[in-house]
């Protein structure tokens, strides 16, 4: 019997267009959802649809404007891109069939579509990969938990595997050391690891005792805090960094594109600013958090950080390239689908 998997690729999501209507669209959907702030029902509604994206709408549409090419969002582009050269990987020499579906957390390719044509499709197995390298209940959690609700009104499904974090998978950090080392770390004052930033109140949660700075966050990954996407990123960035050959004074682990107060720290817009005063020229930033440029890598670092950066006394910031669809991120993602790793 030919064995029949299939595949759910899902990353965030990004406007149908840059026009202001459709990121209103966009906006209200990803804001409303009570794992992304995660605050009571009420203060949600009248926080994102009476302030947030009424006010936010059209100036996030001018920046959207500058990220579209030709073929659209690059999020959804590369998201395409990596789709169909995982499948054609996965059925190298495959004992049985792998099929391969993308969605977007929010809006299109939706999940709910994904998961009709998975049906049709007929699997045995089912493996929900979200995209995201560390676990968080805003990302990876909304990305199951979406999938589940839909899942319960299926009368059949198969047998599901959801893929929880891959932070630390050899490919995928020996992808993203061979990008920085294009770009010759060693000709740089200095490297920042910055992640996109959560509420402290979402990483304080993973503790039973609701206080993520009582662990060891930024020096281990244990059995307290292994689903704590700080502790995850501060190991990402010890994974990169050692490949790299950087020591730990070399570089700096920081979180970006915060929305107010309580917040990780350190900001990585801060800590841009002090290493420009403290007369730094040239750094190098990774956002491993991210395994497609988009929005927060090519606009927010690309350009924002570097005008941040030239302000203050700095010269050149450098984005390290994310992963997109380069091979062995790839191969990465195949090992992860066959071995089913962080489940």
């Amino acid at each position: 019997m030919n064995k029949k998997t299939a595949v759910l690729l899902v990353n965030l999501g990004s406007p149908d267009s840059p026009k202001p209507r459709d990121v209103y669209r966009y906006l209200t959907q990803f804001l409303n959802d009570r794992r992304v702030i995660d605050i009571n029902w009420l203060g949600r509604f009248i926080l994102v649809n009476g302030i947030i994206v009424p006010f936010r709408h059209r100036k996030s549409a001018a920046v959207y404007k500058k990220l579209w090419t030709p073929e659209g969002a690059p999020l959804i582009t590369h998201g395409k891109k990596v789709r169909e050269l995982l499948e054609a990987k996965l059925n190298e020499n495959a004992q049985g069939t792998y099929k391969c579906f993308l969605a977007m957390r929010y809006r299109q390719p939706s999940i709910e579509n994904a998961l009709v044509d998975i049906q049709d499709y007929g699997p045995d197995e089912l493996i929900v990969l979200p995209m995201f390298p560390q676990y968080a209940s805003a990302s990876t959690g909304s990305v199951i938990d979406k999938v589940m609700r839909i899942m319960r009104d299926m009368y059949v499904f198969p047998k599901t595997t959801f893929i929880h974090q891959f932070y630390d998978h050899p490919l995928y950090i020996k992808a993203f050391v061979e990008n920085g080392k294009r770009h010759r770390p060693e000709e740089y004052d200095h490297v920042i690891f910055s992640y996109h930033g959560l509420p402290e109140r979402q990483v304080d949660k993973v503790y039973k005792d609701r206080k993520c700075r009582n662990h060891s966050c930024e020096h281990e990954i244990n059995e307290e805090n292994k689903l704590c996407y700080k502790a995850a990123c501060y190991a990402t960035s010890r994974l990169i960094a050692a490949g790299l050959g950087l020591k730990q004074e070399d570089y700096t682990v920081a979180f970006q594109s915060r929305l107010g107060k309580g917040w990780i720290e350190p900001f990585s817009d801060v800590v841009i600013e002090q290493l420009a005063k403290s007369g730094k020229s040239k750094i190098l930033v990774y956002s491993p958090a991210f395994v497609a440029d988009c929005l927060e890598t090519t606009i927010e670092i690309g350009e924002e950080y570097q005008e941040l950066f030239e302000k203050h006394g700095g010269h050149h910031v450098q984005l390290v390239e994310s992963l997109n669809s380069q091979p062995m991120w790839i191969d990465a993602l195949a090992d992860i689908v066959h071995t089913k790793y962080g489940h």
